[in-house]
């Protein structure tokens, strides 16, 4: 991405709805990358991870990880996560797969419990915030 860009990085179900609904799954501003909520959708539509909430949030995040490198940054960047988890009961798995990622430099962080996601396969949705280096 350059200096100031807007992407549509996904794929599959996602990448069809970022001209219909207006989006961008990640932008770069500046010194700043916003990486829109991202799930466990893979190419085909499918979900990988089924009802594994820790599965589908590992496979977020590898997507995350996948859409900072192409922006210019890393994990060690990240500096607010986001989590939407469609069930209370599911925060410990989450939570453990966002430890395993963020164990030597943690985000500011928020998990929320919402009412649904776009797919009702989707266990957790996540957003991430990141910076370039200083």
């Amino acid at each position: 991405m350059n200096q100031e860009q807007h992407a549509c990085l996904s794929r599959g179900l996602i990448l069809a709805l970022c001209p219909v609904i207006g989006f961008s799954s990640a932008v770069r501003a500046g010194n700043l990358v916003f990486v829109a909520g991202t799930t466990a959708v893979d190419s085909s539509g499918a979900v990988i991870g089924g009802d594994d909430p820790y599965a589908q949030t590992q496979e977020a995040l590898r997507k995350i990880s996948a859409m900072l490198a192409e922006a210019g940054t890393d994990w060690s960047h990240v500096v607010q996560t986001r989590m939407y988890l469609v069930r209370s009961e599911h925060w410990e798995h989450v939570g453990r797969a966002h430890r395993e990622v963020f164990a030597e430099n943690p985000p500011a962080a928020t998990m929320v419990v919402v009412a649904g996601l776009l797919d009702p396969r989707m266990l957790v949705e996540i957003e991430a915030v990141a910076h370039l280096g200083l």
